[in-house]
């Protein structure tokens, strides 16, 4: 049972942080071009725009790691959750194309479902880094770089 449990907490987390590790990063690496455009939109210079795609692939690739891995992994998903939380709010602007209440296809009300999607894996992520209990919140307020121990068996979660 034990082997069991440790492939189901990896697989839990792997598929949590599917989307930013290979497939995200893996895009902007592979699209670099397209994907400062994208971040050209919301950054006020073409270099501005490099370092925060530079810095994405940073995060999703890093923090990813941490994350599955169990190092540091509270520090890297509460930078994953502010990760999520900013890109939603720079790229998942829903209220500006101005359709939402449009009858028929609307490019807000799709970018609506983004932007919760976004919000939705950031409080995955805040799982992550606060569990569920009081005294996991203290842990982690305590000690933000602490690993969860996620791969531990039989000893009781803080």
């Amino acid at each position: 049972m034990t082997t069991l449990s440790l492939i189901i907490a990896a697989g839990i987390r792997c598929l949590l942080v599917i989307l930013f590790l290979p497939f995200s990063a893996l895009d902007k690496v592979l699209n670099f071009r397209g994907a400062v455009g994208q971040a050209a939109e919301v950054a006020p210079t073409r270099g501005v725009a490099t370092a925060l795609i530079c810095v994405g692939v940073f995060v999703e690739v890093v923090m990813s790691l941490g994350i599955i891995t169990g190092i540091a992994d509270r520090l890297a998903a509460f930078v994953m959750a502010g990760y999520c939380g900013t890109t939603a709010l720079l790229w998942k602007r829903f209220w500006q194309p101005g359709d939402f209440f449009v009858a028929g296809p609307s490019k807000a009300r799709e970018l609506f479902w983004d932007f919760l999607k976004n919000f939705s894996l950031a409080a995955g992520f805040l799982l992550v880094t606060f569990g569920t209990t009081a005294d996991s919140i203290e842990a982690f307020l305590a000690d933000p770089t602490a690993s969860s121990n996620p791969y531990r068996v039989g000893v009781p979660v803080r």
